[in-house]
């Protein structure tokens, strides 16, 4: 009997990371990702599992929270073939390299303020290190193309199919023989929002008995992409004709492409004024911008056709800490749209620090917002924020524009498991426990089928 077992992202959002222990003795993970928010002290603890008997990592798509553990794989003597997509090996290559930075600086940054304190052996060092990721991106690769199976061994396939979620993002179809017995599971990963222009609708799933979901919005219906263009457009002109500037904390990976194609629209358009100036200050936005560009072939016909899609006359690419920081000197007529995505780290938060007490200026979050980030804090209507141990009045107008996310919605996900022949059993991961609560109810109203929510570490037999 082949077992299921999620290591994370069970009644959590993040933390991506499922064990499968077939009959015949394989094990494979589908995706390792990294803890974000309340949850991220679980990085730090270790493994549930030996890595060493891993045989194949199934890489649903580079997202932190689905790859950004990998390394603490290698480090465990996971040695075992990583599959993904090409657009998704390239994308992970610079989002590992990215988390290796972000940890070695914040770690820098407390060694300091604890030798003051003479409490430096109480700061935890970085989780692994540029030299465990170059290691892990030597490992043995499969590149797979979607609708393409690979066989990792004879009596089970595996498929990836476009998940719509990111660039290179797969949901996978498994078929695995149980004696005389043929068997179909499918993971999800993360689909995407069929609203959104930037990537084609997810594929239609093929039959399968069983179906792990993800859940991150399985509680509500996203507002219509249109409305939330519009909004956003609208903050925009009005924060820059009253003389101020808009931060936009983004996601360096697919949030950022749609702003540019947003702006990059504005631009043509003449709908920004002649004086302002676009600042993408993410050297890890920038380097994903240009994967996007080479693989552009897979994103939706509206943009793969174009032949720059994120570049306009208005944009300024900001790669090094100096072209950064002259951003700070320019008074007004600026967007700055720099990482974190939830204000947890990056260059925003010295953005943030030198803007967000100006009543002026707006701050425009267009992405979810994990519990016990400082974006969290923030758009729950925080009178004051601490960076870099100041703390700062919150007077920006803030903005929280949902109807960006790359998730698929409730009616989505429900639309999208409708379509699976056969389907037994819905198995519910990848979001907060309240949402997957509400999104079970739906399952059972809508679908007539069973549904469970998957708890970590759960023994589950199919």
């Amino acid at each position: 009997m082949t077992i299921e077992i999620s290591y994370g992202a069970a009644e959590v959002v993040t933390g991506s990371c499922h064990m499968l222990k077939f009959r015949n003795g394989m094990k494979a993970l589908v995706d390792c990702g990294m803890f974000q928010g309340l949850e991220e002290y679980k990085n730090y603890e270790p493994l549930e599992f030996d890595a060493s008997k891993i045989d194949y990592l199934l890489i649903t798509h580079a997202h932190l929270d689905h790859v950004g553990r990998i390394p603490l794989l290698y480090k465990e003597n996971f040695r075992g073939t990583i599959v993904a997509t090409a657009a998704t090996f390239a994308l992970m290559k610079i989002v590992l390299l990215d988390s290796v930075h972000l940890m070695s600086e914040d770690y820098a940054t407390a060694y300091k303020k604890a030798q003051r304190q003479g409490r430096e052996d109480e700061v935890k060092p970085p989780l692994y290190t540029k030299e465990d990721v170059k290691a892990v991106l030597k490992l043995p690769k499969r590149v797979i193309k979607y609708g393409q199976a690979i066989r990792p061994f004879p009596s089970i396939k595996v498929r990836y199919k476009d998940a719509g979620h990111i660039i290179g993002s797969a949901f996978l179809e498994i078929e695995y023989k149980e004696g005389h017995v043929t068997k179909h599971m499918i993971f999800s990963g993360d689909l995407g929002n069929c609203q959104i222009k930037l990537n084609p609708p997810p594929t239609d799933p093929s039959a399968a008995r069983y179906v792990f979901i993800e859940s991150t919005y399985g509680d509500r219906v996203h507002r219509s992409y249109e409305e939330s263009v519009t909004e956003f457009k609208e903050a925009i002109r009005e924060t820059l004709k009253n003389g101020g500037n808009v931060l936009i904390p983004s996601f360096a990976i697919e949030r950022t492409q749609q702003l540019l194609c947003i702006l990059k629209e504005m631009s043509e358009k003449d709908e920004l004024p002649p004086y302002t100036h676009v600042y993408l200050d993410s050297p890890m936005a920038i380097k994903a911008t240009k994967i996007y560009n080479k693989y552009k072939h897979l994103l939706s016909d509206e943009c793969k056709n174009k032949s720059s899609p994120f570049e306009f006359a208005h944009l300024h690419f900001a790669s090094s800490q100096n072209a950064s920081k002259k951003i700070n000197s320019k008074k007004n007529g600026n967007i700055i749209i720099a990482g974190s995505g939830m204000c947890n780290g990056g260059r925003i938060l010295h953005h943030l620090k030198h803007r967000i007490w100006d009543p002026k200026n707006a701050v425009i979050f267009v992405g979810y917002q994990a519990e016990g980030t400082l974006g969290r804090q923030i758009i729950e209507g925080a009178k004051f924020i601490e960076i870099y141990g100041e703390k700062i009045i919150v007077r920006a107008k803030i903005y929280t524009i949902n109807g960006f996310s790359a998730h698929a919605d409730k009616k989505e996900l429900l639309d999208w498991a409708s379509k699976i022949k056969g389907l037994k059993t819905i198995f519910i991961v990848h979001g907060e426990e309240d949402k997957q609560r509400i999104f079970k109810k739906a399952i059972i109203k809508n679908l007539h089928k069973k549904a469970h929510i998957v708890k970590q570490g759960e023994i589950i037999h199919l």
